[in-house]
This record gives structure tokens, C-alpha cells and sequence, in this order.
């Protein structure tokens, strides 16, 4: 029975997957599985009789001494990650279990491993290693601060752009609430649990508070991020300075202002959504008062206007589309439109951006320079009309000259054929 058992235990041995081996508790190699022999490269009959240490890697000589001293304690040593050299000089990382056999007095008699090959794994994680650190160095590059935030709106990871923004060191970031470092907390932590509720919030306007004082306006945009089980773990966030954007916006707004032309924005239902000084002026209506009313309504033809706008938004602008503004004292402004769509981001029409050149001044000059023109031509019309009534004088008194002349003449005629008077 005992032949039968040891037979079937070579068998299984032999037949296993992971590489098995025993040796004396000198270290010589005393049985060698086929799996031992793919995974290290030598045969049985090579290598049963030498020592194990042919097998250990140069940069880890002693690392089986303090297994030695664990097993001589009767200590078993399970899943030890290490490396080993093929018979071909390779290396490859294995996952080693070592046991002691005892003899049946307690006396250790040899030892027994099995191995198993993850050289594979240990290549993938060093690759995921690669790549979390790589994922790392661009979130460290970033110019925008990036932040992570537990449920309770604490947070647990910043980058360098945070510490910068606020001021404070990372240690002091990591753990402390999101919301302690804007102008608005209470918005802060509106922002944070809106990510929570939807998913994700999109350009949300906060302010960083920096411990020095300075302000900072951003744009945070911030999504959940989960585990493998789809549960959700917290928000990554990520912050924009709009600060040059800002100032960049109210120089932009500054030059509208500062414009004699009215200018105008529309939505596609023809809403007004933004006006400057001079439409507020050309209107006389407030600037409060003017949004959110109809474009249309401020001109002596609402269809007409009405139909400039859509064709805007059909054909994508308008030039020099006429139409005259009504002030609310009754007068009455020429202008010319020039008008196109504005887009956001993504391509998608947001409505149209509308400038109106005031003609009045234009259509004053054009009419008196058409009155001295009218009063040009009746000028020459007069001089033509006294021209012909002088030449007609001159005709007359040619004619005259010649009649008088014809006269003369007759009366010369007959008083030279008079018979002659006597003495």
C-alpha cells in the first residue's frame, strides 16, 4: 500500500503544473518535476545533485539564508516573490512557497518548494506601474489645478497647479474640506454634490481664495469615478484660471461699450439676451428692460426686422440690412445691420451677433446734397430760360435791324422813281 501511495504522490508531483522541487537542507537538489524542467530550463538528470543555488540571481546571493533560518524554526514560507536564472540565463520572477520535511524524530531532513512562473504579471504591472506614473507626471504637468474629493467633500489628492492656486501644501490640501478654499463655500459644495447627483458638472464658476489673499476665478469641471464595481468613489475635479480670459472678456466689453454703433445680441427666438450703451440709447430703453424682450419691437417695421434676423440665422450673416430704430420719444434712427450667428465650443449656434451703423447724419447729407442738386437745376433751368429769352431779344432786334434797313431801302427805291418836281 505504501508502494501504491508513493507512486500515486510521483505521480501528481509529476504531473503538476508548477514547478516542484526538493532538495537537502544543504541546498542539493534531490527531485526535479517536468514542470521545474520547462520552467527553469534543465533537465532532471542535469541538475539532481547539484545545488539549487545554481538557480538564484546575482543581485539576491543571501535572500535564502533568512528562508533557511525559517525553515530550521519549522516555519513554512508561502507565495515569496523573487527572481531566478534559467539554465539559458534569463530571468524570471516566481511565486515560491517553501516547506520544511521533517523525518518522524522532528529532524529536519530536507526542504521542499513549489514555484510558479509570473514573470508575466510582474512585466504587466511594471507596465501598470509605467503608466500610472506617466498618468502621474500629466496630472503634475498640468497648469490647471486637478483635485480629488471623497463624498463627504473632503479632499484626497491635489496636484502642484492646487498647491500653487491656494497656497497651501499639499499635506495641509489632502484631508481638509474642498469648499474652505473659495470666496463662496456654500457654492463650492453646491458645485461638489451636483457632480455627485449628475455624474458631472460643466464649467462651474468659482473662486480660489489664495491664503495670501489673491483671487483667482476658474471654471471647475468635474466627473465621479468609480471602482470596478461601479460603486463611486468620489469626483475628480479639474479648475481653469479664467483670469486672462476674464480680463481678456472685459477689455472685449469694453471696446463694445466704448462703440457709438448699437450692438446687439438675439437668441434664436429672437430674444434679446445682451445689449451696449449705445443700443440703451438709440432705444432710450434701460438695459434691464431691454433683454429678454423682442428684437423686432424696437423698429418702425417689426417684420421687417423680424425677417433680418431669421435670414441671419438661415444664411449664417446679413450686410447692410436697412431698418430704422424707434426711441421711445418717438424718434426715429436710420440704421444699416450687419449681422452674424455666434457658436459655442462644439460648433452649435448660440444666436446672432448684430452691430447697427446709425445713417442718420448719412441720410441728412444725402438729402441736402440732393437739395443742392434740385437747386442746381432750376438754377440752370432759369439760366437756360433767360438765355433763350436773351437770345430771343437779339434775334428780335437783328430782325428789327433788318426790317428798318428793308424800309429805308424801299423808301430810297421809290424816291428815286418820283418824277422830278418843277421850279
Amino acid at each position: 500500500m505504501d508502494d501504491v501511495r508513493a507512486a500515486l504522490l510521483a505521480a501528481i508531483v509529476d504531473s503538476s503544473d508548477d514547478a516542484i522541487v526538493s532538495t537537502t537542507p544543504e541546498g542539493i537538489v534531490t527531485s526535479w518535476n517536468r514542470a521545474a524542467e520547462a520552467l527553469y530550463g534543465y533537465p532532471a538528470g542535469e541538475i539532481v545533485g547539484k545545488p539549487v543555488s545554481l538557480l538564484y540571481h546575482p543581485q539576491r546571493p543571501d535572500e535564502m539564508d533568512e528562508i533557511g533560518r525559517k525553515l530550521r524554526r519549522g516555519e513554512r514560507v508561502e507565495h515569496y516573490e523573487t527572481l531566478r536564472v534559467r539554465k539559458d540565463g534569463e530571468t524570471i520572477a516566481i511565486s515560491i512557497t517553501v516547506s520544511p520535511i521533517h523525518d518522524s524524530t522532528g529532524r529536519l531532513v530536507g526542504v521542499s518548494s513549489i514555484a510558479r512562473d509570473v514573470t508575466d504579471r510582474e512585466r504587466a504591472g511594471q507596465k501598470l506601474l509605467a503608466a500610472s506614473q506617466y498618468a502621474r507626471s500629466l496630472i503634475e504637468a498640468s497648469p490647471d489645478a486637478l483635485a480629488t474629493i471623497s463624498p463627504e467633500g473632503k479632499i484626497t489628492d491635489v496636484n502642484a497647479a492646487s498647491v500653487e492656486m491656494t497656497g497651501a501644501s499639499r499635506q495641509e490640501l489632502i484631508g481638509a474640506d474642498f469648499s474652505d478654499y473659495f470666496t463662496e463655500p456654500e457654492k463650492a459644495r453646491e458645485g461638489y454634490k451636483l457632480a455627485f447627483e449628475e455624474g458631472a458638472v460643466s464649467d462651474f464658476p468659482l473662486t480660489f481664495r489664495h491664503r495670501s489673499g489673491k483671487l483667482t476665478d476658474v471654471f471647475y469641471n468635474a466627473s465621479v469615478y468609480k471602482d470596478a464595481g461601479g460603486h463611486v468613489l468620489g469626483v475628480v475635479a479639474s479648475a481653469r484660471d479664467m483670469t486672462a480670459q476674464k480680463q481678456a472678456s472685459q477689455y472685449a466689453r469694453s471696446l463694445i461699450e466704448a462703440s457709438l454703433d448699437p450692438f446687439v445680441t438675439i437668441s434664436p427666438e429672437g430674444k434679446i439676451t445682451d445689449v451696449n450703451e449705445a443700443a440703451v440709447k438709440v432705444t432710450g430703453v434701460p438695459r434691464e428692460r431691454l433683454i429678454g424682450t423682442d428684437f423686432s419691437d424696437y423698429f418702425t417695421e417689426p417684420e421687417k426686422a423680424r425677417d433680418g434676423y431669421l435670414r441671419v440665422f438661415s444664411a449664417g450673416y446679413v450686410t447692410d440690412y436697412p431698418l430704422t430704430v424707434r426711441h421711445r420719444d418717438g424718434r426715429h434712427t436710420d440704421v444699416l445691420y450687419n449681422a452674424s450667428v455666434y457658436k459655442n465650443a462644439a460648433g452649435n449656434v448660440l444666436g446672432v451677433f448684430a452691430a447697427a451703423r446709425d445713417i442718420t447724419s448719412q441720410r441728412r447729407a444725402e438729402a441736402e446734397v440732393a437739395e443742392q442738386r434740385q437747386r442746381e437745376l432750376e438754377r440752370l433751368a432759369e439760366l437756360e430760360r433767360f438765355q433763350r429769352l436773351t437770345i430771343g431779344r437779339e434775334l428780335r432786334m437783328i430782325e428789327l435791324k433788318k426790317e428798318n434797313e428793308e424800309l429805308r431801302q424801299e423808301r430810297e427805291r421809290l424816291r428815286a422813281a418820283a418824277p422830278a418836281e418843277g421850279p
